[in-house]
């Protein structure tokens, strides 16, 4: 019996990854065995960098607020201590966005927790 190769399902998974490697320099975008190793690495790192992505944001959040807080002789330590302790319930990312953008609201908050 002659040995069965399911071509269709071959080409279907190459084709698969030579489409996600689209835009890729070289031979990373039109040589399978190479675009393959290419893909994998950028899923893993895809994968990571959603994990990443959290707290990088965070310590952007963190040095805006301190930036914002230094500006009226507090650290951000001591600012968001003062927060907890006076229950104001608004998170990192809402008040790293009223430092930047709506200085008076943020001046208000800190003048509520001093």
């Amino acid at each position: 019996m002659p040995r069965s190769v399911n071509s269709v399902a071959s080409r279907a998974r190459r084709k698969k990854i030579l489409k996600q490697a689209k835009g890729y320099f070289g031979r990373r975008k039109n040589v399978y065995t190479v675009a393959k190793n290419a893909v994998e690495k950028g899923m893993i790192y895809s994968y990571r960098d959603r994990k990443n992505k959290k707290r990088t944001f965070r310590a952007l959040w963190i040095q805006r607020i301190n930036a914002g807080v230094r500006q009226y002789g507090m650290s951000y330590s001591q600012f968001m201590g003062k927060v907890k302790a006076n229950n104001i319930e608004l998170n990192r990312k809402v008040l790293a966005d009223l430092a930047m953008n709506n200085p008076e609201a943020f001046k208000a908050i800190v003048d509520t927790v001093k």
